[in-house]
């Protein structure tokens, strides 16, 4: 079963006021679909193309709502009744397929209203009439009042726009007003004939109106006013229902008065729990407060005794500054001094190393001389000791001659040679 939403009109599910406007469109329109081939552009759940195909020769109901084009065929049976899903502003139909094209309360729905026009004006055949309808804007901005705007209308439309809007695209365009109009009804109970209308000449003001709408055609067309009195119309019945419902609601409202007067008093007293409660945590505020301030005084103190202690601080980083400044000059002038003394020293320890490396060669030449002069020595030595040995060798004989009896003879004679003694 298809939901009502608040917008799209179901049959049985609306108020009978709402049901009425919507089907008095379709009495309007009946009017001119007589033989005739008809769109029902945006028709919804389908009962207003179905009082159309009543007598017209062919009418194709469309819907951009799957769930809406399904409700009408399975309600809405006529073998000159044809339901389509498909976009109101790009229909798979050739131009001039239609003699008559109707669009009630369509228009304020969609965004791409001005293509829906040009459509609308595509698919209808010379001679033939655009009927569109749409609330008036100035009626339902003061209806609403404070009330949030309507979610499913996205442009809705004034008496001038709207009769400009069709004037760019139908050089005929004729506005009828459409209002819930107070009246007096003589309706016989045993006959079902037509009835006679008085409508009290002009038409009303277009800035007061409920609802407009407008026949439009590439030529003049002709429009009359219409009295539509549906079968369960009976004002001062539906008034006293409407009253009834009014009285219903004021006495639930007057039982959630009387409840919301309960929880008043159990707020007030709630909140006079709480006046104690907030004068007692005032008080301990209070308390808090003062030794806030007194913790906020000795947090001065201390950011004063920390201020002077970072003077003196910096004063002391200043001096430890300086007197790093001068040791960093001090180990300046020492690294220069220990530079150049390197580079001196480097210097000597160069010149020293070669009057040593000199000198170790005059060493090894005095070496060989030493090592030469030792094995000169060692030979005069093994020379002398030979010599030693001959001269001993040679005393011994000259003491065996001296002892020599021959010799003492020779010497007592003064013969032979003269034998020292040494």
């Amino acid at each position: 079963m298809t939901e009502f939403t608040g917008e799209r009109v179901i049959p049985g599910q609306v108020p009978v006021d709402l049901w009425n406007e919507h089907t008095a469109r379709y009495a309007y329109a009946a009017r001119f679909a007589e033989g005739r081939r008809v769109l029902d552009a945006g028709c919804g759940s389908g009962y207003g193309a179905a009082r159309l195909a009543e007598t017209a020769s062919r009418v194709v109901a469309v819907d951009n709502s799957g769930e809406a084009v399904e409700h009408g065929r399975r309600n809405y049976r006529r073998a000159n009744l044809h339901f389509l899903q498909a976009s109101c502003t790009s229909l798979p139909v050739p131009d001039s397929a239609f003699d008559l094209v109707v669009a009630f309360e369509v228009i304020e729905h969609l965004t791409q209203w001005e293509e829906f026009l040009t459509e609308m004006k595509r698919v209808l055949a010379p001679g033939g009439v655009f009927l569109v309808s749409t609330p008036n804007k100035a009626y339902y901005g003061a209806s609403r009042g404070t009330a949030e705007p309507n979610p499913y209308h996205v442009h809705e439309f004034e008496y001038a726009e709207f009769r400009a809007e069709l004037l760019k695209r139908f050089p005929a365009v004729r506005i009828s007003l459409q209002n819930h109009a107070g009246s007096i009804v003589f309706h016989p109970i045993e006959t079902s004939g037509a009835a006679d209308a008085w409508l009290e000449t002009g038409a009303g003001d277009p800035l007061e109106a409920h609802f407009f709408i407008a026949a439009c055609s590439a030529t003049d067309v002709v429009t009359r006013g219409l009295v539509y009195v549906p079968r369960a119309a009976n004002v001062l019945r539906e008034r006293e229902q409407h009253i009834d419902r009014l009285e219903e609601e004021l006495g639930q409202k007057n039982r959630w008065l009387e409840e919301t007067l309960e929880d008043r008093q159990k707020l007030v007293e709630m909140f006079r729990r709480q006046t104690e409660e907030l004068e007692e945590r005032n008080r301990w505020a209070e308390e808090l407060d003062g030794q806030l301030k007194a913790a906020q005084q000795r947090i001065a103190d201390l950011q004063r005794e920390l201020a002077e202690q970072q003077q003196a601080g910096r004063l002391m980083a200043e001096g430890y500054a300086a007197k790093v400044r001068e040791l960093e000059e001090e180990s300046r002038r020492q690294a220069e001094w220990a530079r150049e003394t390197e580079a001196r020293l480097t210097g000597e320890l160069e010149r020293t190393a070669g009057e040593l490396e000199a000198r170790c060669r005059e060493l090894a030449e005095c070496v060989k001389l030493l090592d030469a002069a030792e094995a000169t020595v060692i030979e005069r030595t093994h020379w002398a000791q030979g010599l030693e040995a001959e001269l001993r060798r040679a005393e011994g004989l000259l003491s065996g001659v001296r002892a020599s009896r021959w010799v003492r003879l020779g010497r007592a004679f003064g013969l032979g040679p003269q034998v020292g003694n040494g």
